[in-house]
Parts: C-alpha cells; sequence; structure tokens
C-alpha cells in the first residue's frame, strides 16, 4: 500500500474526519477517478482554520463541491482535497433586508427554492447542480442571470488558515471565473436578490426544470455542460447572449453528437453533455472531450474551452 502525501505524522489533528487515501469516484457526479492522499471533512469553519494554518505550506489542497462539475483522473489527486459538509450547508434568509446568505456546502437547488418561498429571486440557481461554493467560485449562470448580478460578499478561509470576507471586488468576477485565490476554501455567500411573488418563482422554477429536462440527459451520468459557449462580450464585459456561440451547436457541426470512446460518450440528445455510460475510466472522458475540442477547431476554427473541471494525474488508480 502506498503512502499517502504527507505521511501521516506530518498531518494536524482536526475535529473532523481526515483519511487517508480515499477514493473519489463516488464523490463525483462522474463516477471516475483515483484516491487522494487526505480527504479533509472539517467539523466547522473554525476546525478548517486551524488544520490550513497547520498544514505544511508546501502541500496542495483542493476543495470539492459535490462533485458535480468535476473529473478526478484516473491516478487521483496528491495533497489534500477538503469537502464541506454539514455545518456548512445552513440557508438563512432576511426577507425584510432582501438577503439570502448559505453555507458554501448547501445545494444551489435548496437555496433557490427556499428563496422562491421567501418572495426572493434566486431562480437561477434551480437548474443549476452542484453547491454554492462552486457556483460563487465558478459565477455560475443560467436564464441570463449571474452569481456576480446577486452577490454581496462571502466568507473564505485562506490557505494560510485565515478566516476572510469578501466583496465583488475581491472576487473580480467574470464569465465562469472568479478570482479566488489557489488554496483558498469558501465558506459561505450572502446575496441579495430581486424580490418576487412565492408562487410566480415557483411558477419560474417548474417551467425552467421542464425545458432542462426536455433538452438535456438528465438521466445520465454527466458533469453538466462539458464546454463553455464561445461568448460575445458587451462593453460592461458581461457575456452578451444575442452574440452567444453555442458550443452544442459546433459540437453537432463537427460530427461529434453521439461520438465514444472506451466507455465515453457525448450525448445524442444534448452534444455538449459528456456521458459515462457505465464503465469509462477519466482518460476516456477527458480523452473524448479533447478528441472533440480538436475535432470543432478544424470544423470551424474555435477552439473550444471546458467548464467541467478536471484535476489530479493521469494514469491507472493507485491501489489502496
Amino acid at each position: 500500500m502506498p503512502e499517502p502525501f504527507p505521511p501521516p505524522d506530518q498531518m494536524p489533528p482536526v475535529r473532523g474526519t481526515l483519511t487517508p487515501l480515499r477514493p473519489l469516484a463516488d464523490l463525483t457526479w462522474l463516477r471516475v477517478g483515483g484516491p487522494a492522499d487526505w480527504l479533509f471533512q472539517p467539523a466547522d469553519e473554525a476546525d478548517l482554520a486551524a488544520f490550513l494554518a497547520a498544514l505544511p505550506a508546501e502541500v496542495p489542497v483542493f476543495p470539492i463541491g459535490v462533485g458535480s462539475n468535476l473529473i478526478v483522473r484516473d491516478g487521483g489527486i496528491r495533497g489534500v482535497v477538503i469537502r464541506l459538509g454539514r455545518g456548512f450547508n445552513t440557508i438563512s434568509i432576511d426577507a425584510e433586508a432582501g438577503t439570502v446568505t448559505a453555507g458554501a456546502a448547501a445545494l444551489d437547488a435548496h437555496v433557490a427554492r427556499r428563496a422562491a418561498a421567501a418572495g426572493l429571486d434566486l431562480t437561477f440557481l434551480r437548474t443549476i447542480p452542484g453547491a454554492i461554493g462552486g457556483a460563487v467560485r465558478m459565477n455560475a449562470g443560467c436564464y441570463g442571470t449571474y452569481v456576480a448580478d446577486v452577490f454581496r460578499s462571502a466568507r473564505a478561509v485562506t490557505r494560510e488558515g485565515r478566516i476572510v470576507t469578501l466583496g465583488p471586488d475581491d472576487l473580480a468576477f467574470a464569465y465562469r471565473q472568479s478570482r479566488l485565490p489557489e488554496g483558498w476554501v469558501l465558506t459561505e455567500a450572502r446575496f441579495t436578490p430581486p424580490r418576487g411573488a412565492p408562487e410566480a418563482l415557483e411558477a419560474k422554477m417548474a417551467e425552467q426544470i421542464a425545458r432542462r429536462d426536455a433538452s438535456q440527459p438528465t438521466r445520465e451520468r454527466t458533469a453538466g455542460s462539458t464546454f463553455r459557449n464561445p461568448a460575445g462580450f458587451s462593453s460592461t464585459g458581461r457575456p452578451d447572449d444575442s452574440h452567444e456561440l453555442k458550443a452544442w451547436s459546433l459540437i453537432d457541426a463537427a460530427g461529434m453528437r453521439g461520438a465514444r470512446r472506451g466507455g465515453a460518450m457525448m450525448s445524442e440528445k444534448h452534444p455538449n453533455f459528456l456521458i459515462n455510460t457505465g464503465d469509462a475510466t477519466a482518460a476516456d472522458l477527458e480523452g473524448l472531450g479533447e478528441e472533440v475540442r480538436e475535432r470543432v477547431f478544424q470544423s470551424c476554427g474555435i477552439r473550444l474551452e471546458w467548464e467541467v473541471i478536471r484535476v489530479g494525474e493521469q494514469g491507472p488508480a493507485r491501489e489502496n
């Protein structure tokens, strides 16, 4: 059995759960990938801060949420993977002030529903898979609304173990990204969404779900949209949907709808969705994605950018 990095005698004491050589495939929607040297599930924010402060500075740290937008490569992840759970999934609403505060592990869909019941419009989050930490980190958006439009502040723990508050300028939101430093872990976010009638917001979410289910392979093992749309931008720096090309149409035009490699397939229903048909490896999935990018480039001269995050080492999974 290989030794994890760092070895156990160099790991700080914790109140949460610290597991060596933890397989990660079951923590991602695509169900692929090797183990993490260490998986840390902190008890609370103070536990996380103390751990990061004591962890040797050379040890890489990678936070994951619910793994909805992630390919972990077959060789696994060296260093420490941090996964927030209970204690980080609370949702609180101040209807009078018009604010929604959610822990980083709170599911986007749950936050949208709780906000709607209080007459606050975060409906764009309803069909976005994943949790609030990832939504903030990636400036998630849908139906023309982005996290940046409703974001007020966030709490985070730095790689050095400091607890800080971040505003919009600190995160410098851009299309599908923010400026969160490497190794920092978001723990909570606060939003100030527009108001709406709860009944109307519920109806809006129901319509969005129906549209999603009609056009996307929601019953398959996927990680959501594989590639970003090659968007145009307005003078304000926001994505301009009126000039946006659709990644799925470029993939379709390149003849890659339904393309396969090993157990990986581009969806027949929506060709921007990469599917694990049952026995795919991370190498199958990433390899097919790179083949799609190359075929699209040959077809139209546009190089698609990955929206799915790919992390870890290539190669066979290490035994544990």
